[in-house]
């Protein structure tokens, strides 16, 4: 068995750079196990599943216990890594982490936090990216760079298994979590997403809220066999984003998050620097693809760390197919 800590051995090899990365991402990954086992003990901790306060995170979000939990245990993870800061969605700004690092952090501590209480997978979500004080003397402006600059990403997905979904711009690993031996072992290597699709993750009670284009979209695919994509198509979504990118990675599908006329979703809920970065990162390096319904997410500038943008990933002909409607 290929434990996470050999692969990243390997891949890291004498280079510090990627050392650097390597202790990083395995120092979310234990904090990520910590969590797991928050969260398995569900309604015997409910109390983590209760809303925090009266205002919204930084996201702008209802924020529960658990994410606040999930947040500080990974700061303390990272504390003695080469993260010099961490983006987070439940703080308004950069967190400082180690003064000599040389990375900065963004993550969604806990996705699908809606979701604690009812015994549904949830998850973390990071990108990684490099630091260089002496170019960027905000750290601010390492965060504020197109997801292309992106040295790693991944998710770890608390289900049935914690899965630690991962890339280093050579392709996507999936490890899972052994909990006789305590490791991550590599479970599956250059995860390739099928190119064609009959399956598709949405949350259609908003389609009245949709822009036309997306309206046809959806429209042709309940058409079925008879209607001009001549083929059915099932409807998969459970609303964790870790969960549903997950099942994409495994047998295909697209996953739609558009804009929508209500308040607060003209630009889309999604977070672009914390949630479709690494997922857009993981997936192209999984050869699908990943665009806010035109635009290739990896391309877009950011222009406020809690930036929110419509977010269409997965099978790379029907990401292209639903680019065609506008």
């Amino acid at each position: 068995m290929v434990t996470l800590q050999t692969f990243l051995g390997t891949w890291a090899g004498d280079d510090a750079a990627r050392k650097a990365v390597a202790g990083t991402v395995t120092a979310i990954a234990q904090a990520g196990l910590g969590i797991a086992d928050l969260v398995a003990r569900g309604p015997l901790e409910e109390s983590l599943a209760k809303v925090r306060g009266v205002d919204p995170n930084a996201g702008g979000d209802t924020q529960k216990e658990l994410d606040v939990v999930a947040e500080e245990r990974i700061c303390a993870a990272l504390m003695p890594t080469a993260a010099a800061f961490l983006a987070s969605e439940e703080s308004e700004e950069l967190i400082p982490l180690n003064p000599e690092g040389r990375l900065v952090v963004a993550v969604d501590p806990l996705d699908g936090s809606s979701n604690i209480d009812t015994n549904v997978s949830v998850g973390t979500i990071y990108s990684i990216m490099p630091y260089d004080p002496a170019e960027q003397a905000d750290p601010k402006a390492a965060v504020m760079r197109p997801g292309r600059h992106q040295v790693a990403a991944g998710f770890l997905a608390y289900g049935p298994a914690t899965i630690l979904v991962a890339t280093f711009g050579d392709g996507t690993q999936v490890f899972v979590h052994d909990r006789l031996s305590g490791d991550f072992v590599l479970a599956r290597t250059e995860v390739e997403i099928p190119a064609e699709t009959k399956e598709y993750g949405v949350n259609q009670s908003n389609v009245r809220h949709w822009d036309a284009p997306m309206q046809r979209y959806l429209d042709d695919c309940l058409a079925g066999k008879e209607g001009p994509r001549g083929k059915d198509f099932n409807m998969r979504w459970v609303g964790s984003m870790v969960a549903d990118a997950f099942r994409i990675f495994t047998r295909g599908g697209v996953y739609v998050y558009p804009a929508d006329k209500r308040k607060g979703y003209e630009n889309g809920r999604l977070r672009l620097i914390y949630e479709a970065f690494p997922l857009a990162f993981l997936v192209e390096q999984a050869k699908g693809g990943a665009t806010d319904g035109k635009t290739r997410i990896l391309d877009i500038q950011p222009h406020h760390i809690h930036q929110r943008i419509p977010l269409v990933f997965g099978s790379r002909a029907e990401v292209e197919k639903i680019a065609s409607y506008y």
